[in-house]
């Protein structure tokens, strides 16, 4: 039975995939001074009696590099779309133009633009420990084997696996969070 054992690696590999598409999902929500139709991603609105994503009450376009414009389809909801927005926190004032919203990106100073470099580094450390804790049920598997009998250099061989595994997605945090620290210091 022991000498049956095979670390599943593609399921660990998908789950650290899992954690980097989350870290940047995150950056995404992170504004650059850019306009991007995913920094509303995360506001939800109260509509129809349920919380609804602004991308499923309206269209989401980005015309301009400093313009986000939605066209909110139900009359009724563009006042509920824009308070959301205003209590989002994400610093933009909205105008409204009948059924078009209009989110006009202002340019960060410098302050702000550290600030976020910050908070980036927070949501790359938060997926650094989700890589650190998939690598340590990996190794607890390892380690349920070799109780049962799994030899020695078998389990030196899949600890090595995973050990090489986790080095290359903190690698692959660590770029990802370079990439987004030198797009929000972009000027």
């Amino acid at each position: 039975m022991a000498d049956e054992f095979e670390l599943d690696t593609d399921d660990l590999t998908r789950r650290m995939e899992g954690a980097i598409a989350a870290l940047r999902t995150e950056f995404a929500s992170l504004r650059t001074g850019r306009a991007s139709g995913t920094m509303l991603e995360p506001i939800h609105v109260e509509a129809y009696g349920q919380m609804t994503p602004i991308n499923q009450l309206g269209t989401v376009n980005v015309p301009e590099p400093r313009m986000v414009t939605i066209n909110v389809w139900d009359r009724g909801m563009v006042s509920k779309v824009e308070k959301a927005i205003r209590e989002s926190g994400l610093g933009i004032n909205p105008q409204t133009n009948g059924t078009i919203i209009m989110l006009p990106i202002p340019e960060l100073n410098e302050q702000r633009r550290r600030e976020l470099t910050k908070v980036a580094a927070q949501y790359a450390e938060h997926a650094r420990v989700a890589v650190r804790n998939l690598r340590r049920d990996g190794m607890d598997q390892i380690k349920k084997a070799r109780a049962n009998g799994l030899s020695e250099d078998d389990a030196k061989f899949w600890e090595g696996e995973v050990q090489e595994l986790t080095d290359r997605y903190v690698r692959n945090v660590d770029q990802t969070l370079e990439h987004k620290q030198a797009e929000i210091m972009q000027v």
